[in-house]
Order: C-alpha cells, then sequence, then structure tokens
C-alpha cells in the first residue's frame, strides 16, 4: 500500500513530484479548511506544512496513522513537537535551506532602513521630490549586532563583513561563537553588552518559552540611541508594544520586521509607523528556497517511510 502524504499551504510542486515518482500517494490541497484538515488527518502517513497550518496536540490525536510532520522551513513553532514525539511521530524541517534568502532580506531591511529607500519611493510617487528629507546613513563602519550564530546569523555575518560593518556576535553555545570568531566577528558572550555597542541589532533565534519577549523594554534601554533593530526571526521574540514606544518616542532609529506576535494581521499601529520597514513574513519566500526546501522536504520522506 502506497504512504499517503497531504501538502498543504502551497508547498513547492517538485516535492509533490519527487514523492509520486518514489511511488507516495500525494493530496495538495491549499488553501485547507479546518474541518478538512481534521477529516485527513486520520488517514495520512505524513503531512507537510509551511507556516500557515498549526499542528496541534487536538490534531495529533486524531491522526491515528501519522507517522512524520515535515515543515517545509525552519521554525517549528506552529507544530505541538512534544506531543508529537509522545505520539511517535517524527517531526522533521529543511532548516538548512533558506540560511541565504533571509540573511539578503536582513541587509535588505537594512539597507532600506538606512537609506530612507521605502520613504524616498512613496514620496516619488506622490509626486515629491524630497531630496533635501532624505539624508541617510552608511553601513560601513556601524556596529552590527547579531543575537543567534546559527546558520542564518553566520550568513548575515559574511554580507555585513563585505559592507565593511564591523559584526559583534552573541550566542549561548560556545561552538557557534568560535565559528563567529573564525569568520573575523568579535564575540560577546554577555546580551546586555552587545546591546549597549550596537548601532544595529539582528535577531536570529527560535522563539521559545525563553526567548518570548527577550528583547523587552528593558533591554531596549540598554541600546543606544538612534539604534536599528531588525527582526526577520520569529514574531514574539520582540515585545512589540515596547518596540512600539521606543519608535514612536525616538528612543529607537527603526526597525526592520518580517515578522509578528500575531500572523496575518499584525500591530496596524506598529506597521504604520513611518520608520518601520514591514515585509509579510518573506524571508524564505524565493523561488530558489522553496525549491531546495521541497528538495530537502521530499527526499526526507522518502528516506523514512518508503
Amino acid at each position: 500500500m502506497k504512504p499517503k502524504v497531504l501538502l498543504v499551504d502551497g508547498i513547492h510542486p517538485n516535492c509533490a513530484s519527487m514523492l509520486r515518482e518514489a511511488d507516495f500517494e500525494v493530496e495538495e490541497i491549499h488553501p485547507i479548511s479546518q474541518e478538512e484538515l481534521e477529516e485527513k488527518i486520520r488517514v495520512i502517513d505524513a503531512i507537510v506544512v509551511r507556516s500557515k497550518t498549526k499542528i496541534t496536540k487536538e490534531l495529533i490525536e486524531l491522526a491515528i496513522n501519522l507517522k512524520m510532520i515535515a515543515r517545509a522551513g525552519v521554525g517549528l513553532d506552529t507544530i505541538d513537537v512534544e506531543c508529537a514525539e509522545s505520539h511517535n511521530i517524527r517531526v522533521i524541517n529543511a532548516e538548512e535551506a533558506p540560511s541565504v534568502t533571509v540573511a539578503e532580506l536582513v541587509m535588505g531591511l537594512i539597507i532600506t532602513l538606512l537609506r530612507h529607500i521605502a520613504i524616498a519611493d512613496h514620496l516619488m510617487k506622490e509626486g515629491k521630490w524630497a531630496k533635501s528629507r532624505l539624508r541617510g546613513m552608511e553601513l560601513r563602519g556601524k556596529t552590527l549586532g547579531i543575537i543567534g550564530a546559527g546558520r542564518i546569523g553566520i550568513e548575515v555575518l559574511k554580507r555585513s563583513s563585505a559592507f565593511l560593518m564591523n559584526p559583534i556576535v552573541f550566542d549561548i553555545s560556545e561552538r557557534q561563537l568560535e565559528k563567529a570568531k573564525k569568520l573575523g566577528a568579535k564575540v560577546e558572550p554577555n546580551l546586555d553588552t552587545l546591546l549597549q555597542k550596537a548601532d544595529i541589532i539582528t535577531i536570529h533565534i527560535p522563539f521559545t518559552p525563553e526567548t518570548k519577549n527577550l528583547i523587552n523594554a528593558e533591554k531596549i534601554k540598554l541600546m543606544k540611541d538612534g539604534a536599528f533593530i531588525i527582526n526577520a526571526a520569529r514574531g514574539g521574540i520582540v515585545d512589540e508594544k515596547a518596540l512600539y514606544d521606543s519608535l514612536r518616542e525616538g528612543k529607537l532609529g527603526g526597525a526592520g520586521l518580517d515578522c509578528y506576535e500575531e500572523e496575518p494581521d499584525p500591530n496596524s499601529e506598529l506597521i504604520h509607523l513611518p520608520n518601520v520597514v514591514c515585509t509579510p513574513h518573506i524571508g524564505a519566500s524565493t523561488e530558489e528556497t522553496q525549491r531546495t526546501i521541497a528538495y530537502i522536504i521530499a527526499k526526507k520522506i522518502i528516506k523514512h517511510l518508503s
């Protein structure tokens, strides 16, 4: 009997093609209703999701045949991993795939903020030649504080060096700090000290109970006046109320955001601030990365379920 795999959330078509070639029975549903998901999960062997579909304890307890949950991306915060593992369901992801893509977006957000590109574009389209109002700053010589030296943090580090920035890195892992050091970064074992030193801070850690609201009002007070913050990791790591207040009051110079506490309906007041550049969680949304993710996920499913 062929293993049954359900693909939801618009997985790159290469994933389905590879699975079918390996003699899997594949169904693709996008979008999928909660009722349909509850029905389908009872009979499938594996499910592949992106960030939209939440695999909760309630769903897992309906999944009498499920052997694998695959996240076509990195973060597992939308999956009840503990519950899945207690039911002997393997949880996999493609953490190795989007590092370059996310790092490129981070650099784009930094440049957009420091050179007022989004504001300039908006004013030009309104017919306003506002050159005198748009004096920005160079990246060269700026201290970039990188919180998290995993795959994405390391790729950001490499690109920041190309812009002649001065990267400093915080991570709880000595091994990851050694990698950063070998690439020419200064390492900072104390987060508070990094926050005090950096002109720009970029976050590259997972969302966990320990990292929830890690960057709160108290931490923001430690930052330089006029500092910039980038979050292309996960919503909830930055306290959005504290961020909003600090941006409105001028404590921070700006923020570049690709993820939010509530998705797809983020804090309207925050995203409408003029010193915020925001994107709708598109860190991994490039053709190249989605194709790579599809390949990685299909290979892992085939390996474990064939």
